[in-house]
């Protein structure tokens, strides 16, 4: 069973359910660790909470702190891990049922909503570091890579069992606009006020019915290249993309020989 201390507000911060068997000591005390962190982040801000303060928080030495997280920085890191897996379990249920592309998308959405709410004030606590393209808080950095590539490998699985019909050569290119569609959800839901964040579920809903029209037209393949330059103009300009994703500078955009003149 997870280690809980007292102070972390479990309905604010839900543990991770346990997998298979019972975690380690050592799995335990980084927990411990974690929900700590984040308790501290929403309380004090993330700027103002120090590893001292977390260690001492969590019942356990400074050196054992940095020891499992090398700093704040890292802790976050752990929290974009635990919510892509939070995500990626409570999704499945939507993948299993659904075969229409719409319908998995803003089903994908719509769960990721659920699974984000608890954490959407500490989300907005952080959001200026992360906003910082070169901050390792980035979504978009080389930090941020393992969130990162399980989120696009959710949207690969969107695609995959979807009755829709994708061509090959846009199988990699598509589930990376998805995600970054989702990025775009993921920022009007940190300003989002409304009660219980239904703005962003119908934006969720709107974006999923308009990027599966997309992906169906892309079937045919004179609007394949337009899919091609839209990934080419998020890469080449959008801050960080150019080490999120490959550049597409550096590698001749497949299908390009049926580019029209």
């Amino acid at each position: 069973m997870p280690v809980n201390s007292d102070g972390p507000d479990e309905a604010a911060f839900p543990t991770e359910p346990p997998r298979g068997a019972a975690r380690s000591k050592s799995e335990q005390t980084r927990a411990l660790i974690l929900e700590t962190a984040m308790r501290l982040f929403q309380e004090r801000g993330y700027d103002r909470t120090t590893m001292r303060a977390i260690a001492q928080e969590a019942g356990v030495s400074v050196g054992n702190a940095y020891y499992y997280f090398a700093g704040k920085e890292h802790l976050i890191q752990g929290f974009y891990d635990r919510l892509a897996a939070e995500h990626r379990a409570a999704v499945q249920e939507v993948l299993d049922r659904e075969t229409g592309l719409e319908e998995r998308l803003s089903g994908v959405l719509r769960v990721w909503l659920d699974v984000a709410a608890p954490y959407h004030e500490f989300a907005v606590q952080f959001f200026k570091n992360a906003a910082d393209p070169d901050s390792p808080l980035s979504p978009f950095s080389p930090e941020s890579e393992h969130a990162r590539v399980e989120a696009i490998g959710v949207h690969k699985e969107v695609l995959a069992g979807s009755r829709t019909k994708v061509p090959e050569e846009l199988r990699e290119v598509l589930p990376e606009l998805m995600w970054l569609s989702q990025m775009g959800l993921v920022l009007y839901w940190i300003f989002d006020r409304t009660e219980g964040r239904e703005r962003s579920y119908r934006l969720a809903a709107r974006g999923a019915r308009l990027t599966a029209r997309g992906v169906a037209l892309a079937r045919f393949r004179v609007l394949r290249p337009l899919v091609h330059e839209v990934h080419e103009l998020f890469t080449d300009f959008l801050p960080g993309m150019t080490k999120a994703l490959p550049d597409p500078a550096k590698k001749t955009a497949p299908g390009a020989a049926d580019h029209p003149e």
